[in-house]
């Protein structure tokens, strides 16, 4: 197969992973708003792994309510990795679940916290407690930066998905 998966496909095995390990999942999106949340509860049976999502649009909103270190957003801006790193965890914590994910970014058509358009940060945040992410440069529209964001925070957290499920695999076995 070439170029990016579909996120439909994307979304489909990250909770069919997700639901056999009875683990679950919350997400956090600022660029996005609610395109994550919505690839996943098109998929049937999301319910059983997704806990829900906030859409966190307003800086306010990410130090208020997911726990986005103010001072980290004074110096830095919204745009940052480390506030999709918090962003991730924040959602995490604050919705119970086993897994989170966070996006921030610029979709434009302005540049945003001295960030040019198509500057996207996504993370991941699961079990083992730091957050893993990912920094984007994307060209194009508003909207395809949108989807691609979509599409990188949804493979981003299946990969992380499988690597966990290696790790654990390697434990059970004695590391051999």
């Amino acid at each position: 197969m070439t170029g990016p998966r579909a996120a439909g496909a994307l979304a489909a095995d990250v909770l069919g992973l997700l639901v056999h390990r009875g683990e679950t999942l919350a997400v956090a999106e600022s660029l996005t708003g609610g395109m994550v949340a919505a690839e996943l509860t098109g998929v049937p049976g999301a319910s059983k792994a997704f806990r829900g999502s906030v859409t966190a649009y307003a800086t306010e909103v990410k130090q208020g309510l997911l726990g986005v270190d103010g001072a980290l957003l004074a110096e830095r801006g919204a745009v940052d990795p480390g506030v999709a790193g918090q962003m991730a965890a924040g959602v995490r914590r604050l919705l119970g679940a086993d897994w989170g994910v966070g996006t921030t970014g610029v979709a434009g058509p302005d540049v945003q916290d001295g960030q040019p358009v198509g500057t996207v940060y996504v993370a991941v945040a699961g079990p083992g407690g730091a957050a893993r992410g990912r920094e984007l440069r994307l060209g194009g529209d508003r909207a395809g930066i949108r989807s691609e964001s979509v599409q990188a925070v949804l493979g981003l957290l299946l990969g992380e998905l499988i690597e966990n499920v290696r790790a654990q695999d390697t434990e059970q076995s004695g590391g051999n």
